[in-house]
């Protein structure tokens, strides 16, 4: 979280927890509700990766700033836009028509979290850890900021992670692409300082409503011949 280490820690421990169980219960319910439930896992160490940062800033150790802000923005920029995708394809009935545009969507979302991601790794300079209002702010350059003006790599991104849920079969996971939008929506209105940030910690808590659809069973009502 972007407030302290010991926030973020807490976030993570709460997160993992959370996810683990939501994991064991998918593959007693069944096996395709666990990329889903995979969700809360990994956005506790994506939080436990920004602890080590707020670690490192606190300590004057650029080191573990690098080192956390590697992870931190493996997930931010690459895993998210190819997991949401992905989850809400392997969701998807078989019979769907929206499974194949599912898949072409994961499929996008590696192309673009490569592009975001691997130059960072080959040029860490690009990347900038600041405090800001006693949060974490990532500001740095991107690849893509050669080819587009920055909003438009937002708007691919937040298209990746938002549309996919919205398209779904499911209601509750169609509400959970609005719990994302509630997220943007907070997050460009009153935490622009530290977006990026505050955007995973609040979408890192949003997916405990997954934790919630998992635990209900509550795909079960619309599509009862795979999950009755």
């Amino acid at each position: 979280m972007c407030l302290s280490a010991p926030v973020s820690f807490a976030a993570s421990v709460f997160l993992v927890g959370g996810g683990a169980f939501a994991s064991w219960k998918a593959v007693q319910i069944n096996t395709r509700y666990l990329p889903v439930a995979l969700m809360p896992l990994f956005a506790g160490f994506q939080q436990f990766m920004e602890g080590n940062v707020w670690w490192g800033v606190n300590t004057g150790d650029s080191f573990t700033v690098l080192w956390g802000a590697m992870g931190f923005i493996f997930f931010t920029w690459f895993m998210w836009p190819i997991w949401i995708p992905f989850s809400v394809y392997v969701l998807e009935p078989p019979e769907s028509p929206r499974k194949r545009l599912f898949l072409a969507f994961t499929v996008i979302g590696v192309a673009f979290g490569l592009a975001l991601y691997i130059p960072h790794a080959i040029y860490p300079d690009w990347i900038s850890v600041t405090v800001n209002r006693d949060s974490l702010a990532y500001e740095g350059t991107m690849l893509l900021d050669y080819m587009m003006p920055r909003w438009v790599t937002y708007v691919i991104y937040l298209f990746l992670i938002i549309a996919p849920p919205l398209m779904s079969r499911y209601l509750h996971m169609r509400y959970f692409g609005l719990t994302i939008i509630a997220v943007v929506a907070v997050d460009i209105w009153f935490l622009r300082y530290a977006y990026i940030s505050f955007f995973c910690l609040l979408a890192g808590l949003g997916t405990l409503h997954l934790i919630y659809i998992i635990l209900r069973n509550k795909c079960a009502r619309e599509c009862p011949l795979l999950f009755a």
